[in-house]
C-alpha cells in the first residue's frame, strides 16, 4: 500500500535524527513530508538522494494524505497540530509531553509496552520524556524478575535534553569560559560573569546544575515528575514510589540515570546482571559513559550493585543517546510497530 509520513520539527536536532532512521531503516513509506516553522519553509533536506522541500505547519492542507505524522515540534505545537493531522487522516507519534499523562494516548516504550497500542484511541500514540526512556528498558527487565516497588533516580541530562539549542549554548559558554580558564580555580563566580545563559537554569559549561524544569510548591520540577508519573503509566504500576532528583550536566549528548531500585523479591547483582541479559535493546558494560555511547541505540547498564542496606534493592547506573532511544529511535519504532499491526 501507498504510504506518507510526515516529520514535523525536520529541521530540529530530533527532527534530523528522525529523518535519518527513516532512510536508514528503510522504513515502509512511498513519500515522506518534511514540516516545519514558517522560517524553515522552502528550503530543502536531503532524503534518500533527492532533496525535499520543507514545508510550513501552518499550510491549511499539509497533513493531507498523511498516514503517519511524527511530532517533534514542542508541546505546544503538538497541542494546536496533532489533533488537526488525526483529523485529516493521519496517526500521529508524538516526541513532546503534550498527551504523555492523557487517559486515551498510549505512552509506549517499543521494548517495553508494545501491546499498550492497543489503546489508541485518540490517534496519537506518546513518547515518552527522554531520561524516563532511559530507565525502563532497566527497570522493565528487573521488575519482571523481582517485582519493582520503588525508584529513587537521580539523572545526569545532557545539554542535548534542551534541544539544539540547548547544545549551542553549552558550546559556546564552553568557548567563554575557556579564555578564563584561572578563574575556574581561583573565582568560579567570576568566571560565570564571562558568559551567559537562556536556556539551562545556570551556566552548564564546566558545571552542574541540579534544576530542570518549573519547580512546584514541594520544590520538585515538572521535569523530575515526569520521570515519576511516566514510569507508572509505562510499568502498569500505578502505585509505584519514585523519588526523582534531575540534574543538566556538561555533555552535549547522553543522559545518565543512577537507580536505586527496591523489589519485592531478594536481589543480588549476579541475578539482576541474568535478569537485564538479552533484554531488547539492553547492554550490560562495566563503566558505561554518555560520551562512549552518543550516536548508539543501545540502552547501557553498568556498576550493578547489591544495596549496602536492603536485600531488596540494587543500585545501577544506566545510559542512552536522549536524541536517538529517548527520542527518534523510539519514534520510529512505535511507527514501525505501528505499520507491523495494520493501523497505520
Amino acid at each position: 500500500m501507498s504510504r506518507t509520513v510526515a516529520v514535523v520539527g525536520a529541521t530540529g536536532a530530533v527532527g534530523r535524527e528522525l529523518r535519518r532512521l527513516l532512510e536508514i531503516r528503510s522504513f515502509p513509506l512511498d513519500e515522506i513530508r518534511l514540516i516545519a516553522s514558517e522560517r524553515s519553509a522552502g528550503t530543502a533536506l536531503a532524503f534518500k538522494g533527492s532533496e525535499i522541500t520543507v514545508h510550513a505547519l501552518t499550510e491549511p492542507d499539509v497533513f493531507d494524505g498523511v498516514d503517519i505524522a511524527l511530532f517533534s515540534a514542542g508541546g505546544t505545537t503538538s497541542k494546536q497540530y496533532a489533533p488537526k493531522a488525526v483529523d485529516a487522516g493521519a496517526t500521529v507519534v508524538d516526541n513532546s509531553s503534550a498527551w504523555r499523562m492523557d487517559a486515551d494516548v498510549p505512552l509506549i516504550v517499543a521494548e517495553v509496552n508494545p501491546d499498550a497500542l492497543a489503546g489508541v484511541r485518540k490517534g496519537i500514540v506518546a513518547n515518552p520524556n527522554c531520561t524516563t526512556m532511559v530507565a525502563m528498558l532497566p527497570l522493565k527487565a528487573l521488575h519482571d524478575a523481582f517485582g519493582l516497588e520503588q525508584v529513587i533516580a537521580t539523572s545526569y541530562q545532557a545539554a542535548g535534553g534542551a534541544g539544539q539549542k540547548g547544545i549551542d549554548e553549552l558550546i559556546s559558554q564552553a568557548r567563554d569560559l575557556i579564555e578564563h580558564s584561572d578563574l575556574l580555580i581561583s573565582d568560579g563566580a567570576r568566571a560565570m560573569e564571562a558568559t551567559s545563559h537562556e536556556v539551562h537554569a545556570s551556566v552548564l559549561a564546566f558545571n552542574a546544575v541540579p534544576r530542570i524544569g518549573t519547580p512546584d510548591e514541594r520544590g520538585y520540577t515538572d521535569e523530575e515528575m515526569k520521570l515519576q508519573n511516566e514510569s507508572r503509566k509505562i510499568l502498569g504500576l500505578l502505585d509505584l514510589e519514585v523519588v526523582p532528583t534531575c540534574v543538566r550536566v556538561p555533555v552535549v549528548v547522553g543522559h545518565a540515570v543512577q537507580v536505586r531500585a527496591r523489589f519485592a523479591e531478594k536481589v543480588t547483582a549476579d541475578s539482576a546482571r541474568e535478569a537485564m541479559s538479552g533484554f531488547p535493546g539492553l547492554l550490560l558494560d562495566e563503566l558505561p559513559t554518555p560520551l562512549a555511547w552518543a550516536g548508539r541505540n543501545e540502552t547501557v547498564v553498568g556498576r550493578v550493585r547489591e544495596d549496602l542496606i536492603d536485600p531488596h534493592a540494587l543500585n545501577f547506573w544506566v545510559v542512552g543517546d536522549n536524541l536517538l532511544k529517548g527520542a527518534a529511535l523510539n519514534t520510529v519504532q512505535i511507527a514501525e510497530l505501528l505499520v507491523e499491526r495494520g493501523t497505520a
